[in-house]
């Protein structure tokens, strides 16, 4: 009965979705969808085979690509930069192998800022409210001196404020607060962050 009643329930929400719609849904400009086309081609063979210590090669690469980079800059060759046009990185910053910044919406990281293994930056989603399901790109900001940790998901729309930590597998959909450290599903505030000088460290 239980399974009469899943299969009922699926086949109603199908019923109200228009897929084919959202297929038909212009969704990139045409330079966008030149743009990706080109760095698909591009980030298998030049980017993402470099050897780890050439920052400064990957930098370049994303530059010539549109991505405003800062001084300094490590990002792991591993990463998957979805959209190089829309991401803004400032000096000092990194992020780390494997993290994936799924930027269809603008992403802009401050200085100092580390984004850390497999976090994933998330600026794309769908308005669920809608038959047709359209794409939203929503930007995502990570202001300067904050740390999103291993496996961390921020979501569309989410401003990180500056200083604050987000805490290893958290999941953020709402803002985290300047100098707040967060962590669970949802994300929460568990402390406060509290820099200490170097000299006043025993």
């Amino acid at each position: 009965m239980a399974v009469i009643v899943l299969n009922v329930s699926c086949n109603m929400a199908e019923s109200k979705l228009d897929i084919a719609a959202n297929r038909k849904m212009k969704k990139y400009s045409r330079r966008e969808l030149i743009g990706r086309l080109l760095w698909g081609v591009v980030r298998p063979i030049l980017f993402a085979p470099s050897p780890r210590v050439l920052c400064g090669w990957r930098r370049f690469i994303l530059r010539f690509f549109g991505a405003a980079v800062g001084r300094e800059v490590h990002i792991y060759n591993s990463a998957v930069i979805y959209m190089p046009w829309n991401l803004e990185i400032g000096d000092w910053s990194s992020i780390g192998e494997n993290a994936l910044v799924y930027n269809l919406g603008r992403v802009c990281i401050g200085s100092r800022v580390t984004i850390s293994h497999r976090a994933h930056l998330c600026a794309g989603t769908h308005d669920y409210t809608r038959a047709e399901l359209p794409l939203e790109k929503r930007p995502i900001l990570v202001r300067d001196s904050a740390w999103v940790c291993t496996d961390a998901f921020v979501g569309p729309g989410v401003t990180v404020g500056e200083g604050a930590v987000v805490g290893a597998r958290a999941v953020v959909i709402k803002d985290v607060e300047p100098w707040s450290v967060v962590g669970g599903n949802p994300a929460r505030k568990v402390k406060t962050r509290v820099i200490r000088n170097p000299e006043s460290v025993e």
